[in-house]
């Protein structure tokens, strides 16, 4: 067997699967995001050990923990867990969400070496502008810093005892060479940093280490099999539902809404707000437009309205011509194609017959507004999307993919039932750490396809031009 492990926002999802790549278990154990202030996001790294542990505990009263022969990891990028010589964590981690660092990324944008060097805008959410953040203001725990780790690849220290990152996720940090899959010496230094302070790096299909001792007798896992370097959670996705060659992509709607475009080769084209980042596997890159609040969006909906997100969507019939009711998910902030961590969500164009529905299509429809924008990013960098994957919670919702696909002007193919998302594919790539196969990545059996409406797309064409319209109106105002 093997064994994936993400590192969710929400939870930390273990996962399962035999040689066959068919599952036998999963766990789930569930996380907090704590909102000292507005735009701040954070998490205690001691939370995501107790949930590991708990996701483990429930692991072994499933299956036969014995017969796992490799481990992979994946988890939500760019966040900045702080560690002193000692090993101890100093701070909370300030997470991917978390945009109290824009003045920060701003002036380290403003310097062409970072464009230049990794291929990307420098976002407040990236990791590199939380640290000169934390040098502007807790100076004391910038100076006792001894390594800076992503979220995942503190698990794996707790795991294997030993600092490796892997270069998906270690792409999102605005101090990797993108091109040349390493820590770029010009960039650490820009921030007071060096390699010193940096985890090695492993391609996502490598073994990073073995499994501790300690922990592989808590769990009846032989100790010292490999763990895999892993990937970010959109790489680590891709992985899973085999979107790994030009032309192939996935539509995530999960906390955030992801579009992922495998392509072939390094290609960057920062301008355009579009990630340009190394894939999980060996000699590999990808381009994705990224929305901040996707499912999130409709959660916070569902809060507002004391109403459960999936009645909501199970209430709407099918598919309809955008109505009045205009919603901007812009809830804090926006990276593709905005950069802007200022602006804030909007539910504009209420009148008298805006009722729960109608509520409920606007936000759909703002989120699939949102990601078409990171399309047409896409598009004109030259990236082609041939065959789109929806993956991620959202995509449960029939009518919010029917949205999606008349938007996009692009047909989505639905799996087959089973998880193909990033904990599936830790699991690969712990398979391939294992195994020393690379070949695993393979596409889904799809049970649906859905195509666009072509008798609704001039409505939502018209609505997304308005929609457009209404975050230039409004970026100054909120």
């Amino acid at each position: 067997m093997y064994l994936g492990l993400d590192l969710g926002t929400s939870s930390v999802k273990g996962l399962l699967i035999g040689a066959d790549q068919e599952t036998i278990a999963e766990a789930k154990a569930s996380l907090t995001v704590s909102r000292p202030h507005p735009g701040w996001s954070e998490q205690a790294p001691a939370d995501w050990l107790a949930a590991t542990s708990a996701v483990m505990a429930e692991l072994q009263g499933k299956a036969d923990l014995s017969a796992i022969k490799g481990i992979g990891l994946s988890g939500h990028m760019h966040g900045a867990t702080l560690i002193d010589k000692s090993g101890d964590v100093l701070r909370p981690c300030i997470l991917w969400n978390d945009t109290r660092s824009h003045s920060e990324a701003a002036e380290m944008d403003a310097d062409w070496h970072f464009r230049e060097v990794t291929g990307n805008i420098v976002f407040p959410g990236f990791t590199a502008p939380k640290l000169a953040w934390v040098h502007n203001n807790e100076r004391e725990i910038f100076d006792r810093t001894a390594k800076v780790l992503l979220p995942k690849d503190y698990l794996r220290l707790w795991l294997t005892g030993d600092s490796v990152s892997e270069m998906s996720d270690a792409a999102g940090t605005s101090w990797l060479d993108v091109g040349a899959r390493d820590w770029s010496d010009v960039l650490l230094s820009a921030t007071g940093l060096s390699r010193d302070h940096m985890p090695s790096l492993v391609e996502g299909s490598a073994p990073s280490g073995g499994l501790r001792q300690a922990l592989a007798d808590n769990w009846g896992i032989p100790a010292g099999i490999p763990v895999a370097g892993g990937g970010g959670d959109n790489a680590a996705t891709a992985v899973g539902c085999g979107v790994t060659r030009p032309g192939q992509a996935f539509l995530s709607l999960g906390t955030s809404g992801v579009l992922f475009a495998a392509t072939p080769s390094y290609s960057p084209d920062a301008a355009s707000a579009v990630h340009t980042f190394c894939h999980a596997l060996p000699g590999t890159w990808h381009q994705m437009g990224v929305v901040l609040s996707a499912a999130d969006s409709l959660e916070w909906y569902a809060r507002l309205t004391r109403s459960n997100a999936a009645d909501l969507t199970s209430a709407l019939t099918g598919i309809e011509a955008p109505g009045r009711a205009c919603f901007l998910p812009y809830l804090g902030g926006e990276r593709t194609p905005h950069n802007d961590a200022q602006i804030r969500g909007a539910l504009i164009g209420l009148e008298h017959e805006t009722d729960l529905k109608a509520g409920t299509r606007a936000v759909l429809e703002g989120v699939a507004f949102a990601l078409k924008d990171s399309a047409d990013a896409l598009a004109q960098t030259g990236t082609q999307i041939d065959t789109l994957i929806a993956v991620g919670g959202g995509s449960a919702s029939r009518v919010w993919l029917e949205i999606m696909a008349t938007v996009l002007g692009q047909p989505i193919q639905i799996p087959v039932s089973g998880d193909f998302g990033a904990a599936f594919g830790a699991a690969r790539l712990g398979m391939m750490g294992a195994t020393g196969d690379t070949t695993l990545a393979t596409a889904p059996k799809i049970a649906a396809t859905i195509e666009p409406d072509a008798s609704l797309q001039d409505a939502f064409s018209a609505a997304h031009q308005r929609y457009r319209q209404t975050y230039n109106a409004l970026r100054t105002l909120s």
